[in-house]
């Protein structure tokens, strides 16, 4: 919804894409519809204005840079996760996964639904749970049932 002239705040440039190529590509995207771009952290401003090749290719640079800067983050922060959970996986107990998001009456409803021929979208409905988690339920039964007896739930 944003159009030519209107300010877009962001804590870091990280936060307007998955990746170095993501980043790059919408603030360039966000500067030819006339959007500013601003960073909450170190005040920069990007707003595509200029005509200046030198001054371009000092902000592309920027941009270049913090793009970069914010996928190494992620990376790193994924691979301490990863370490992480290695780490818990290791002592067996620690690691429970992911708590399950339905209740063990909401997996028997699915179960019963699903073995019934109802659709997905309805037991979605009916149950208040999430169609993507029907699904999962659907395709990796054991798992869904595995995880919430880890829980305990």
């Amino acid at each position: 919804m944003l159009r030519r002239g209107d300010t877009l705040v962001v804590r870091w440039v990280d936060r307007l894409g998955r990746d170095y190529a993501d980043v790059t590509e919408t603030i360039r995207t966000l500067m030819a519809r006339g959007v500013v771009v601003r960073t909450v952290i170190n005040g920069l401003t990007f707003d595509g204005a200029t005509r200046d090749p030198m001054q371009q290719a000092v902000r592309d640079a920027l941009i270049a840079f913090m793009a970069a800067t914010a996928q190494a983050q992620t990376e790193a922060t994924r691979e301490a996760q990863k370490a992480g959970i290695a780490h818990a996986r290791a002592r067996e107990d620690a690691y429970l996964g992911r708590k399950p998001s339905y209740t063990r009456a909401q997996f028997n409803e699915v179960v019963t639904r699903l073995n019934g021929g109802e659709a997905v979208q309805a037991i979605a409905k009916a149950t208040g749970i999430t169609r993507q988690t029907v699904y999962r339920i659907r395709d990796h039964r054991a798992d869904a049932e595995a995880a919430l007896v880890r829980w305990a739930a």
